[in-house]
């Protein structure tokens, strides 16, 4: 299994509505990662927009193009893309390297 973690930034004057849109996060999308074997994934923000991103997938290549087959990612990346300052978030994530884990 491999744990992933990346780095965004929401646009501060949009963390409040981005912060909404995850309350609501469209079922279809929801089904489309849970599909493409994403798990275990969460989000965090901070007050200046700082996003990290979690999950744990068998294989982190093959569930980005699972979920870039999709029509719904499509979708809400086009939808979502005016909240990040590098424009698209599965065009803009800087990934991080784990360094330590304790099992």
């Amino acid at each position: 299994m491999e744990r992933v973690c990346f780095l965004l930034k929401v646009r501060p004057d949009r963390l409040d509505e981005y912060r909404e849109r995850h309350r609501h996060v469209w079922p279809e999308m929801l089904d489309a990662l849970r599909g493409a074997g994403w798990r275990n994934y969460s989000l965090f923000l901070s007050d200046d927009g700082l996003l990290v991103g979690y999950l744990e997938t068998d294989d982190f290549e093959a569930a980005q193009r699972a979920m870039a087959a999709t029509g719904v990612s499509t979708r809400w990346e086009t939808d979502m893309a005016p909240f990040f300052e590098s424009g698209r978030a599965d065009q803009g994530r800087v990934l991080l390297g784990e360094v330590f884990h304790l099992d």
